[in-house]
């Protein structure tokens, strides 16, 4: 994609990704992270009804009259979006790759999190960490985020989600919120994913195509693994084939799905095309 492509498809998303988060996502977003601990803001003079565990004995001691500590919420966030880049997201036959359609979910959550004052980062992976963009706030920082996942060259190797959050745990030790934009094509280590899970809020975003389930019968056909580049033949044309194909995928989500369960992290099952602002609104509302 050149830059004048990629600065218009940047224009592109920013217009209808900015109207979405601001009508639907942003009130639903900012209720549903309420802020990460109490921080101190204030001493004012004891009223009737302040709590005795907020007064301040030292101040109280000093002006010998009762004070109380004043705690407000500390309501700033840090956003991360891991994304996957390897080149099984560049694939798409519902009117947009995979790359494209997450580029679009990462910005309507980078747009509702600067309207809330909050940080928004980037790390891109496949087989390994490929560029990491530290936590900032506004619009034009998630302007930069969205260029960097359109304009970031597909890796033709196989996705290892666990030394992404390997990086993260390593790097990023103030509690965020985490996004996990990817097909999961791979197996994530269970160890890795249950301190990530502790460490962090963590919500992943399976984002598959239609044809990923289903393979349509049309004889002999080479597949080629585009992380891996292996090439097989097979006979489409056996029904065997065609359901033990759907099968083993269907297993692996279903594995996936109950790894996610296990150690309380969030899913967002979605297929390229479908409205991710209803199921975004709907997480964030469970929360």
């Amino acid at each position: 994609m050149d830059i004048k492509d990629l600065v218009k498809k940047v224009k592109q998303i920013e217009i209808r990704t900015r109207h979405k988060s601001q009508a639907a996502l942003m009130g639903q977003y900012h209720s549903a992270f309420k802020g990460q601990g109490m921080v101190f803001s204030e001493i004012r003079p004891y009223e009737p009804g302040d709590e005795i565990r907020r007064i301040d004995w030292n101040k109280t001691a000093r002006f010998k009259e009762p004070y109380v500590k004043v705690m407000q919420e500390e309501r700033e966030l840090t956003v991360m979006l891991m994304v996957d880049v390897s080149a099984s997201m560049d694939f798409g036959t519902q009117g947009a790759l995979k790359r494209e359609y997450v580029a679009e979910i990462c910005a309507s959550v980078g747009f509702s999190a600067v309207g809330n004052n909050d940080k928004v980062g980037l790390i891109l992976y496949a087989d390994q960490v490929y560029k990491v963009i530290p936590p900032k706030k506004g619009r034009k920082h998630v302007l930069s985020i969205l260029s960097q996942i359109l304009s970031f060259e597909p890796v033709a190797a196989k996705s290892k989600t666990h030394q992404a959050l390997a990086y993260l745990l390593k790097v990023f030790k103030k509690k965020a919120f985490v996004l996990i934009l990817s097909d999961f094509q791979d197996d994530i280590e269970e160890k890795i994913l249950g301190v990530a899970a502790r460490s962090h809020s963590l919500l992943a975003f399976r984002v598959s195509d239609q044809s990923d389930m289903e393979i349509p019968n049309v004889g002999y056909l080479a597949f080629e693994d585009s992380e891996t580049g292996q090439v097989r033949w097979v006979n489409t044309s056996s029904k065997r084939w065609r359901y033990d194909y759907a099968q083993n995928r269907l297993d692996k989500v279903k594995h996936f799905k109950e790894q996610l369960e296990k150690h309380s992290a969030g899913l967002i099952d979605l297929q390229t095309g479908a409205p991710y602002t209803t199921a975004l609104h709907q997480y964030f509302l469970k929360r």
